[in-house]
């Protein structure tokens, strides 16, 4: 049992929670809630935490179930609640923290499937837009998320929680280069749509069946000129009334499932 907030592994906890250099120093994140330690890869997993009244509801339920086995194999500490809730990032800490390895993608692994679906995000900033956007993502099957690394970190608290478990299965990476990365995939015939106020045609105009890469700019600013300048085509997505712009996780939501609604139908027809 730790007792105190003075405890070593706490204050360790801690740092991981709030300093996105501790996080890339010791390539770890942090995972809150059951439901993101039972979905978690078991090989990621490195350390697993459970709040005292947590544990004790659990002694008190079915010991074979599958979350009790899953501890069983990986092990865990318990924490006093108080202690607990200061390792916690939310206000109403659920009881469990896991502390998991970052995974490692590359754009190579993306890029074998013979049509990928990619969303480029630059400069975004918002934790919520990010991890909304890789839960939306699975859902619409794209193939990788590219960032760069100006954008928030992907491992910040809020954006592992938005994802909802999708940052276990959506592939990622993050790229120093978004404008050079966007000219490989161009030699790989992938095309890109940046998502643009001077876009002249709606975004179902276009067909996405083959290799689609839609860029994504910055909450206030867009993209910057470098980088839709090597956009293949801009688009535009339809308003009404006053609105100028939509949410970034909004606007890619709409895209990633226009893409997803040519494909099915495509496969449809097969």
């Amino acid at each position: 049992m730790i007792t105190s907030a003075a405890n070593q592994k706490v204050k360790q906890v801690i740092l991981w929670q709030t300093k996105a250099r501790e996080r890339r120093r010791d390539r770890v994140f942090l995972a809150e809630g059951f439901k993101m330690y039972e979905e978690a890869p078991a090989e990621w997993i490195l350390q697993v935490y459970l709040s005292q009244s947590a544990e004790q509801k659990l002694r008190s339920g079915e010991a074979e179930s599958p979350l009790c086995r899953k501890l069983a194999e990986s092990g865990y500490e318990v924490a006093a609640d108080e202690v607990f809730a200061k390792m916690s990032d939310t206000q109403t800490p659920q009881g469990i923290l896991t502390v998991l390895r970052q995974p490692e993608h590359t754009l190579e692994e993306m890029l074998e499937d013979p049509a990928p679906l990619l969303v480029l995000l630059e400069d975004l900033q918002d934790p919520g837009n990010l991890g909304t956007i890789l839960r939306t993502g699975e859902g619409a099957g794209i193939t990788g998320v590219i960032i760069n690394e100006k954008a928030v970190d992907i491992f910040h608290p809020k954006t592992i929680r938005a994802t909802m478990g999708s940052i276990y299965r959506v592939p990622f990476v993050c790229v120093e280069d978004l404008p050079g990365t966007m000219d490989q995939l161009h030699r790989r015939g992938i095309r890109t749509y940046a998502a643009h106020l001077r876009g002249e045609k709606s975004y179902d105009a276009f067909s996405f069946r083959g290799g689609t890469a839609f860029l994504i700019g910055n909450e206030g600013n867009g993209l910057t000129e470098a980088t839709a300048g090597r956009a293949e085509n801009y688009l535009r997505i339809p308003m009404e009334g006053q609105v100028e712009s939509l949410n970034a996780a909004m606007a890619a939501g709409i895209l990633m499932y226009e893409a997803y609604r040519q494909r099915r139908r495509a496969d449809e027809r097969l």
